[in-house]
Parts: C-alpha cells; structure tokens; sequence
C-alpha cells in the first residue's frame, strides 16, 4: 500500500505537497508516495546528499512551540525537505492589519533551530502597480516535475482596498533552487476570491489546485502555463447539511496525500479554536467525505472564538495551553516519515482579535508525528512538553 503526497517536495511532500518534502535526483516520481510505514518512497531518491547509513538507533527531541523568536513569528506553517535541510515558509506578521511584508524562507538543520534564510518575495521592493502586493497568505511550496512551485495568495493594493482583499486570489511562481529566484507564471488564477492554494500531482503526472475562500475548491492545472484546466469547482461549504457543526464557523487549508488509491484531505477550521479535519475520495475531484465525523488534531476554547464557538455548543475546552493549531502541511520528519507542521499559539484567556496583531503570545512553529490508524490519517498530540522519537 503507498500514500501520495504533492509537497514534499509540499513539500517536496506535498498531496501537492504534503507541501513540503524532498525529491529524487534521476529518477523522477510523479506524486509523492507513502508506504504502509509511513515512509516516503522518494526517501532512496532523494534531492541533493543523503544522510549515511543509520548504524545505530537514534532519538530525535522536541519541545513545542518549536521557534519563540517573535522577528520570525508566521501562521499556516508549510516545511520542505531538501537535502539534509528543512526550509518553511508561512504568513508573516502582520496578519490581518498594517503592511505585509512579504514571503519569507526560514531554513533549519535539525528541525530545531530556525533562521531566516531570504525573502523569496520583500514586499519593501514591489513597484506600487504590483497586482499581487497585497496580504501574502499561506504561501506553499511544492517540487514537481523538477521544479519549485510558490503558490502565493494576495491582491492588489490601492487607496480603495488598502489590504488588496477585493483582488485577492492566487499566484504561481516557480524556480531552479529551492531559495529562488522565483519568478511569476502567472496569476491571479482564479476569477474571484480564493485563499491557502495547495498543488497535488497524481500519479499519471496531472496536477490539481485546490484551495479556500468561503468553502473549499479545486481544479486541473496546467503548471507549465500557469492555467486551471476547465473552471474551478467549489465542492464544500462550512454550513453543508453534511457537516458537523464543529466545521460551521468557516474551512480553510487543504492539503492532499495519496494512499493505497484513496485521495485523503486535510482541512482546518476554526469554529471551536482552530482543528484539523479529514476528507476522502476514491478520485481527486470527489466527491468528498468526511474521513472521521471528529477532528484528527487541534484545540477547542469556547472564550477564544466567542460568538464563532456558540454554533457548536456545548463542548468542552481541550485539555492543552493552546488557542490556535491548524492550517497544517505534511513534510518528511527527522525519521523519515511523515509529520504535520503548522503554526501553534498560546492560550491566554483572551478572545480572538483580529485587530491587535502586537499582543504576546505570538502564533509560532509546532511539529507532530503523523499515522495511519484504522483507515484515517492522524496527528500526535497537540503536544507542550518534550516528546521523544526513536527511529
């Protein structure tokens, strides 16, 4: 049995990406694939050196939040291996108010230690007739068909629409290297407005689009061209009489994988705090359902989210110190299997607010180990204190 990721390049995993794993050199896979272990296929093809042959067992610790430096605090979390590096990028701060100031590229050797590597898009040196200078959300990037490929949500920004969200939709950029340079394919790619794009090649080497806005969507793409094939399809709303009410408040932040020929879709919600939910399909264009009527991961604050959370009441507050963790991706872990990445942000008894962006806690990077259980992907934790992982 194998799971398919379009990432991994997504990352290089990626369903697109497990959005972030690595790539083989000569040969090359058309999906990421997974096998009954979890481990990524593409591991004997790896792009750029291997690590030497495990002689001795090892340990891999981890604490989350991983990173605490606020100068590179993001949201939406989306790593990739290449080679025996880690790079992720994510939103920037900040979010919802003020200048956005672009697409950064964080880079680790350990998953542990993070620094910021480049900007892969300043928005400090962006001309002011750019159509995409807007809010720089949830950016992915994913290997396929030897290629990097940015997905970039954003708009255009004028006196009209200071935060570019009349425009916002998504934008295809690709490079040679994973630091770039990025340069534009094309964009906006759909008509209205659309959010979080993720990209997915089958096996057959098509590649799908899918992304959020007030529902979920998807499409063919041609990524030469940068062109959906056909009009893209909005197959899921947050209020659809099928749905528990834990997904009403809104879904967001698909990412797909591939196993043993079923297409499984992660998605995030924020209804009751922010958790991570499972779709499946016997094809890549649906139809779509619900893998587990619960969430596979996340936190629930009913004072968080206040009004949002009344629509699933009553419930009960997980048992963790988090308001927030979700909009995960799938990218290869130090073991060589598969792990969720995505951002993790610290209770404080407040309510949500949008509009104060500056508050401490800020959302920052949390890694958990992913499994297949009982037919469904799930996600460890969400975990505080020190975790250990034997491989």
């Amino acid at each position: 049995m194998k799971t398919r990721l379009t990432h991994f390049q997504r990352k290089a995993i990626g369903g697109g990406l497990l959005t972030c794993l690595t790539l083989l050199g000569a040969q090359s896979l058309h999906a990421q694939t997974v096998s009954t272990s979890e481990r990524p296929a593409y591991l004997n093809l790896t792009i750029g050196k291997k690590d030497t042959p495990k002689k001795q067992p090892r340990v891999f610790r981890y604490t989350n939040p991983i990173t605490s430096d606020t100068s590179i605090s993001m949201r939406d979390h989306c790593i990739l291996k290449v080679g025996n590096k880690w790079y992720c990028t994510g939103t920037s701060l900040p979010v919802w108010t003020g200048h956005s100031p672009g697409v950064r590229l964080l880079v680790s050797d350990d998953l542990i230690h993070w620094k910021q590597e480049a900007w892969l898009i300043d928005a400090s040196k962006l001309p002011a007739d750019c159509p995409y200078n807007g809010r720089f959300w949830a950016p992915e990037i994913h290997f396929i068909k030897n290629k990097y490929w940015l997905t970039v949500n954003s708009g255009k920004v004028t006196a009209e629409d200071p935060k570019g969200m009349k425009t916002h939709s998504v934008w295809l950029f690709k490079a040679d290297h994973i630091k770039g340079p990025y340069t534009l394919v094309n964009g906006p790619l759909t008509p209205q407005y659309n959010n979080d794009a993720t990209l997915f090649e089958d096996e057959d080497g098509q590649t799908y689009l899918y992304c959020s806005g007030n529902g979920l969507f998807q499409a063919k793409i041609d990524l030469q061209k940068g062109k959906l094939i056909g009009e893209i399809q909005k197959f899921r709303s947050a209020k659809d009489p099928e749905n528990p009410k834990w997904m009403w408040g809104g879904i967001e932040g698909p990412f797909v994988l591939k196993r043993d020929g079923i297409y499984y879709m992660f998605f995030s919600t924020w209804t009751r705090g922010y958790e991570v939910g499972l779709l499946r399909s016997k094809t890549p264009l649906g139809p779509w359902e619900l893998a587990s009527p619960e969430p596979i991961f996340g936190t629930r604050k009913a004072i968080y989210r206040g009004a949002s959370a009344q629509v699933a009441a009553p419930f009960d507050d997980s048992y963790d110190p988090y308001a927030e963790t979700g909009h995960n991706a799938i990218f290869e872990g130090p073991d060589g299997k598969l792990w969720s990445s995505c951002h993790y942000t610290f209770y404080n008894g407040r309510t949500f607010t949008p509009t104060d962006e500056n508050y401490s806690p800020r959302p920052q990077l949390g890694i958990e180990p992913v499994f297949f259980r009982n037919g469904i992907f799930t996600i460890g934790g969400p975990t505080w204190t020190q975790q250990m992982v034997k491989y």
